[in-house]
């Protein structure tokens, strides 16, 4: 008796539907993609009961003929990819052609479509219920489609009771199309929920593609955090160095990255508001996220998570889009290359923004009198004169009104620290009060030292070329998976290089005899794992300082100046100008903010002068 047989086609549908339909955001999904790859400029959904009722998508895309129409709703019937050459250079949305099928095999389902350029007037209309088509008639319509996807899953209850809620049903939708909208801002983007219009987003119509995504960010989320603009253009390694090929493949050597990164300051707890778009379609990737965090280096707390929305342009053959059922994952096929350079990106835009420069600072003369503040409770009052102007430099501007009439933009002002300074006095002995023609600049004392000493220590480190290295008094031996040791393997000569004695012991054994002398480790496999992490996570961005660098910064915390040290005006003076020549001056070593800005805009709302 034969056991093997060959399923029905709607069951084979509903199994295919199990993979691609989740849950109604992943039916959102498949229809705007859809319209998406169509042309569409005009996308408006609704839903009903959180997407189980209806499920409606409207389109002004290119449409579908009458046999077009009948031909979508057959499995693998796209008009994506012809051939199996096309898999690996996939530059649409969708590509499969199970999407519609397998949301018509779960629904009442109906597609009402009229194609832009035919020759007919008139439009079609199927009607398919459970798999079955039910009803296929002209109909008139508006070019475009219309999809309606009803009851889903009404013949498939277990499915259906393990739907959440509503509500979260709704937020998973309204999330996918955040980041439709964020990574299309030239469509028009309409949701309506149980009757109610819950945003519209209308085309962004400008030329700059940074200036457009501000713009509809503003839209989805209203007051705007401090978003720094990154534009970076790499270049991923050749696989080969033939001179004959290398203008044939500069192009897809190509590798850009850009949008908007969070600020110093400017983190979540969760990776949430973490948006990455590759060649526009929104994805997860473990490597992306830790260049991300590579990127934020000493710039971001321990346990925070970037915001950032960003946009990486490469060849399509460079990505491969189809290792997951819902395509929510790609695989970028030189993985590492492509991680460094990202994390290049992030870095380069942080340091533009600590280093950015519009003209040589001055500080203004003193007065002739000095300001009066009241000393808090219990502190001693210290001398506080106004910072001198600097030896050379231009003469002062002229002195900003006491409330200007308008803050200046974001994008168009200079970085803090560029900008001329007025020490005030001291809170607290740890809280510097500075006055700029800005507004109020609070200084941590402590984080700004810590700040100055970490970076003066590891330039000096880095000045000395040959990697300092101590033998142990007694090796140790480590012994590790067979995976990190492979792994671990092919690093021996990098971490010679950067002091780490470490050699092969046997088949999966280590033997560390020398470390550099910065570097304390107490538990050797505990250190040698840790390293193996490290080195994974940075790749070559890690070097001899990398490994000593916790060591660096709990080192300078304990020398740097306390909360109840009081520091005279010139120390004052001295601490705000190492910190201007510091790279990264906003952020001590630990990711805390060195210093906070209260504008006059946000003084005047906080008295009640302005709203």
């Amino acid at each position: 008796m034969n056991r093997i047989r060959l399923l029905p086609e709607q069951v084979a549908n509903q199994i295919a539907a199990g993979e691609v339909v989740e849950r109604p955001a992943s039916v959102v999904k498949e229809l705007v993609e859809n319209s998406l790859d169509a042309g569409a400029s005009r996308v408006a959904i609704e839903i009903q009961a959180g997407g189980r009722s209806l499920i409606r998508v409207t389109d002004d895309g290119a449409g579908m003929s009458r046999d077009d129409a009948l031909l979508c709703l057959e499995r693998h019937a796209t008009s994506k990819i012809q051939r199996a050459e096309d898999l690996s250079s996939i530059a649409t949305m969708g590509f499969r052609g199970e999407a519609l099928p397998s949301i018509a095999s779960v629904s009442r389902f109906c597609l009402t479509t009229r194609e832009r350029d035919g020759d007919s007037p008139e439009g079609t209309q199927v009607v398919v219920n459970g798999g079955k088509i039910v009803a296929v008639k002209a109909c008139g319509s508006a070019t475009g489609a219309v999809v309606e996807a009803r009851q889903l899953f009404f013949n498939l209850p277990a499915r259906r009771k393990f739907l959440r809620s509503e509500e979260t049903e709704s937020s998973h939708i309204e999330r996918y199309l955040t980041l439709a909208a964020l990574a299309c801002p030239a469509v028009t983007f309409e949701f309506i929920k149980d009757g109610r219009v819950v945003w519209q987003l209308p085309a962004v119509k400008a030329n700059e593609r940074l200036a457009a995504l501000r713009e509809r960010l503003r839209a989805l989320r209203g007051a705007e955090e401090r978003l720094l603009p990154v534009d970076f253009s790499g270049t991923l390694p050749a696989y080969g160095q033939e001179e004959e090929f290398r203008e044939a493949r500069a192009a897809r050597e190509r590798f850009d990255v850009w949008g908007l990164i969070g600020a110093p300051g400017v983190s979540r707890s969760t990776r949430e508001e973490q948006h990455i778009f590759v060649n526009r379609r929104p994805v997860e990737n473990r490597g992306v996220n830790y260049a991300l965090l590579e990127g934020y280096h000493t710039a971001l707390m321990k346990g925070r998570y970037p915001v950032c929305c960003l946009f990486i342009e490469v060849d399509p053959a460079e990505v491969d889009v189809n290792i997951h059922p819902a395509k929510r994952e790609i695989k970028f096929h030189r993985e590492k290359a492509a991680r460094d350079l990202l994390t290049q990106a992030v870095r380069q835009a942080l340091l533009e923004f600590h280093q950015r420069v519009e003209a040589k600072p001055v500080l203004p003369q003193a007065p002739e009198s000095k300001p009066v503040y009241a000393a808090p409770p219990l502190a001693q009052p210290v001398d506080l004169p106004h910072f001198t102007k600097p030896a050379s430099s231009v003469p002062p501007p002229a002195q900003a009104p006491a409330v200007p009439a308008a803050a200046p933009k974001q994008e168009s002002s200079p970085a803090l620290l560029h900008v001329p300074l007025r020490l005030v006095g001291v809170v607290g002995k740890l809280y510097v009060v500075l006055e700029s023609d800005r507004g109020l600049v609070l200084l941590d004392q402590h984080a700004a030292h810590e700040r100055i000493l970490f970076e003066q220590m590891m330039r000096r480190l880095e000045e000395n070329v040959a990697a300092p290295s101590q033998r142990l008094l007694l090796a140790e031996t480590v012994e590790l998976t067979a995976r990190d040791a492979d792994f671990l393997r092919g690093q021996l000569k990098a971490l010679t290089r950067l002091g780490v004695g470490l050699s092969e012991f046997g088949e999966r054994t280590f033997l560390l005899d020398a470390l550099p002398p910065f570097v304390r480790a107490s538990d050797p496999r505990r250190f040698v794992i840790e390293l193996v992490d490290e080195l994974k996570a940075a790749g070559q961005s890690v070097n001899t300082l990398r490994l000593g660098e916790h060591v660096v910064a709990k080192t300078v915390c304990r020398h740097a100046v306390k909360a109840n040290d009081p520091l005279a005006g010139p120390e004052l003076e001295n601490l705000v100008e190492d910190l201007r020549r510091c790279a990264m001056p906003y952020t001590c070593p630990h990711g805390r903010p060195t210093l906070i800005e209260m504008n006059y805009r946000e003084l005047e709302r906080k008295f009640g002068r302005a709203q």
